[in-house]
């Protein structure tokens, strides 16, 4: 059987505004949006530790602090998810938050049922996040597919090994 396609979209006017409406910067500058169908049944804050974990790899961190300037909280915590912090919650959305000199952003992960998606927005700060991220964005729509895709995956084995238990 083939699997239904993560849609993607991008631009204000292509985000479900249900989406938008999640975001608490001043402005959106960039905002993306992808959703892959799926049985898993996750809150939304277990979808975005599926996705990024509970402290940045190394590539996340590369990608997060050096390149784009954002300051991760280190360490574990209830309060974060990869160095981004919780900055809002509610049914079936939770809301991660990360700034810097240049950029502020949110990664939004809802899971509604039989639905899991990551939203990303930005605001520009500075004048320069204009020339640093389209570049990087076309990476960004590149990797959050398998982002969403290992994530479910990792999910489903971890529903595996809880049934596995006694």
């Amino acid at each position: 059987m083939t699997r239904p396609a993560i849609a993607a979209s991008q631009g204000v006017d292509a985000v479900p505004a249900s989406a938008l409406g999640l975001t608490d910067l001043p402005r959106i500058d960039y905002v993306d949006h992808f959703a892959v169908p799926t049985t898993i049944d996750a809150d939304p804050e277990r979808w975005a530790r599926a996705m990024f974990g509970d402290e940045p790899d190394l590539g996340e961190r590369v990608i997060w602090s050096v390149l784009l300037g954002l300051e991760l909280a280190t360490g574990r915590s209830p309060a974060t998810v990869a160095g981004w912090r919780i900055t809002g919650r509610g049914e079936g959305w939770v809301r991660l938050a990360a700034a810097g000199p240049l950029f502020g952003g949110n990664l939004v992960v809802r899971s509604p049922r039989g639905e899991a998606s990551l939203t990303t927005l930005l605001h520009y700060r500075r004048p320069p996040a204009s020339l640093v991220w389209p570049p990087l964005s076309a990476m960004h729509r590149m990797l959050v597919p398998g982002v969403l895709e290992r994530a479910e995956r990792r999910l489903v084995a971890a529903a595996g090994s809880a049934d596995a238990v006694p």
